[in-house]
């Protein structure tokens, strides 16, 4: 079996649980921070983000960057003299960055602390979408 496009469907996996990931839990924000007196539904919410972080997101996040670094060592690590590849690496770290200010956010649901708004919340579930596009089409045409 070629080890290349093992990685590549292994990786492609992990990234669509990520970004499934990425764009469901602000949405589940929107609705949490839109909730009032409402402390069972706070509760279930509270819940849903947490098992959403930490059994799909994070492990999924792990398994891009293992499965995108096997990817890489395949092809040739000269491959990061290539623009696209630079590009794409920013972007994935800029994803990873907020994956880790949702994180955050999610701490302040748990403790009732949350400061930010549906409307931010809906704002920034436009983040990983765009970033989303941008890196499918590095990866496709690799134009740089």
């Amino acid at each position: 079996m070629n080890a290349y496009l093992t990685f590549k469907a292994l990786h492609l996996i992990a990234i669509i649980s990520w970004m499934a990931g990425l764009l469901y839990l602000p949405r589940i924000f929107v609705y949490h921070s839109e909730t009032l007196n409402n402390e069972g539904q706070k509760e279930t919410f509270k819940i849903m983000e947490k098992r959403l972080f930490f059994y799909i997101m994070n492990p999924a996040m792990i398994l891009s960057w293992i499965f995108g670094l096997l990817l890489l060592h395949s092809i040739g690590i000269q491959s990061l003299a290539d623009l696209w590849l630079q590009i794409k690496l920013i972007l994935v770290i800029i994803l990873t960055f907020y994956h880790f200010f949702l994180l955050a956010c999610l701490r302040r649901f748990s403790l009732n602390t949350n400061t930010y708004s549906a409307r931010f919340y809906r704002i920034i579930n436009e983040i990983p979408t765009v970033i989303l596009i941008i890196v499918i089409f590095l990866a496709v045409f690799k134009p740089l």
